[in-house]
This record gives C-alpha cells, sequence and structure tokens, in this order.
C-alpha cells in the first residue's frame, strides 16, 4: 500500500515537473549574455541541447528543442571562440516563410528543429511533418509541411492546432 502511494506521488511530481520546465527557458535565458556566456554557461542554463549542428570554423548552433507538446524551438550559436552570439526563436511565420518547394527536409530540419510530428501516408507517398507554435500569445498553431517521397517539400501551410482544438474541449470540427 505505502509503495503504491510513493509511486503515485513520485509519478504526480515528474508530471508537475514536466509541465514547468519548459517554463524555465525565459529565465534560463535571461542568465546568458550574448558575447559574454560560453557554450558550457549555455549547457548550464539551458541543458543537454536536442542537437548540435557544425557551423565550420568551430562555430556550432546548439538546438534546443521543446517539440512535441511546445511551442518553442531555441537555436543557439557559439562563435568559433566558444562564445554566445545569437539566440534564435525559430518557430514564428518569418522562419516559415523560408520554407519553399524544392528544399530538401534536412534543410528544413536544420532551420526549425526537430518536428512534432513526421506522418508518412504511403497512398498519397507523401510525408506531412508539423510544427506546433504559438500564432498569437495565447493561440496554438501549427506549420505544415508536405514532403514528396524523397522528403522534398512539395507545399507548407499554416493553420490551426487541431489537437490543441480537441484537449482543450472544443473537439474537431
Amino acid at each position: 500500500m505505502l509503495e503504491r502511494f510513493w509511486r503515485w506521488t513520485g509519478g504526480v511530481a515528474m508530471a508537475a515537473l514536466a509541465l514547468l520546465l519548459p517554463g524555465c527557458d525565459p529565465i534560463a535565458l535571461d542568465k546568458l549574455k550574448v558575447g559574454q556566456s560560453t557554450e558550457a554557461d549555455v549547457r548550464d542554463a539551458m541543458g543537454r541541447p536536442e542537437m548540435v549542428w557544425d557551423d565550420g570554423q568551430g562555430a556550432r548552433t546548439l538546438e534546443y528543442n521543446r517539440q512535441p507538446q511546445g511551442h518553442v524551438n531555441y537555436m543557439i550559436s557559439i562563435g568559433g571562440d566558444g562564445r554566445l552570439q545569437a539566440v534564435r526563436q525559430v518557430l514564428n511565420e518569418a522562419e516559415f516563410a523560408k520554407v519553399q518547394p524544392g528544399m530538401h527536409y534536412d534543410q528544413v530540419r536544420r532551420m526549425l528543429g526537430k518536428p512534432a510530428k513526421d506522418v508518412w501516408y504511403p497512398l498519397k507517398r507523401e510525408h506531412e511533418v508539423d510544427w506546433r507554435y504559438l500564432s498569437d500569445p495565447t493561440t496554438s498553431g501549427m506549420f505544415t509541411v508536405v514532403l514528396d517521397a524523397n522528403r522534398v517539400v512539395l507545399r507548407a501551410h499554416i493553420g490551426p492546432d487541431m489537437d490543441e482544438q480537441y484537449r482543450s474541449g472544443g473537439g474537431y470540427q
């Protein structure tokens, strides 16, 4: 009985922590200073990155992904000197506008970070890749990129986050 209680409370505590961690990003980012903070400072503040991209000449980009349920992906640039150069939140309509037909998925993945979903539709021979983002401060949107079987962009569009509408009681309409 006591074991079940501790297992339950431990599960509740972990769930609460998982919900609170993405909210820590602004606090962690406030600690970082462009030109002063080191890569070690970034990792101490933000944790382990989802991906590390080699930008050449010792420069790197650290990807901090908050998908599938979050609404932000941070690309944090570290210069060849090991110092913080820039912090960019890449899930926004200005970045989405850069995605064009003919691009390969690898380019899109590098620009936007890991997606929330990647679904293959075998009858259509298409992938639909989704990134969840905030279209305004309180509205969850979805950016969808449609790829052919070779993972080349066919089209892209912005729409409502139907999963969010369903979870909030709005249902699918």
